[in-house]
């Protein structure tokens, strides 16, 4: 499976942006996905989490309330709707794919299968 983030970019405090993450796979339908953000020199965190049919969501509290998951398994994308943006969320952003038929729940604890290139979001104040 190959991943590729866009739709990052410069935003001020209050702001939004809307993320996407296209994939290559043929069963992307049948990948929990995941994105992540590494801040400067600080290790990744979990951002947001997406079952297989986009019923289940699980989000991080510091973005709880603020940022939505979501995915069109006909368009094989995945979605981040960033909102009320602060300058904390300033991070590269990474999309990630569970293995096939595995939870996102079992990829975030054995480790996600895929990765792509990430997408960097700034935040001024």
């Amino acid at each position: 499976v190959q991943l590729q983030a866009s739709g990052g970019g410069l935003v001020q405090a209050g702001g939004s942006l809307r993320l996407s993450c296209a994939a290559s796979a043929r069963t992307f339908s049948r990948h929990a996905l995941a994105w992540f953000r590494q801040a400067p020199g600080k290790e990744r965190e979990f951002v947001a989490a997406i079952s297989w049919s986009g019923g289940t969501t699980h989000y991080a509290d510091s973005v709880k309330g603020r940022f939505t998951i979501s995915r069109d398994n006909a368009k094989n994308t995945v979605y981040l709707q960033m909102n009320s943006l602060k300058p904390e969320d300033t991070a590269v952003y990474h999309c990630a794919a569970a293995e096939r038929d595995s939870s996102w729940y079992t990829g975030l604890i054995n480790g996600m299968a895929y990765w792509g290139k990430g997408t960097l979001v700034t935040v001024s104040s």
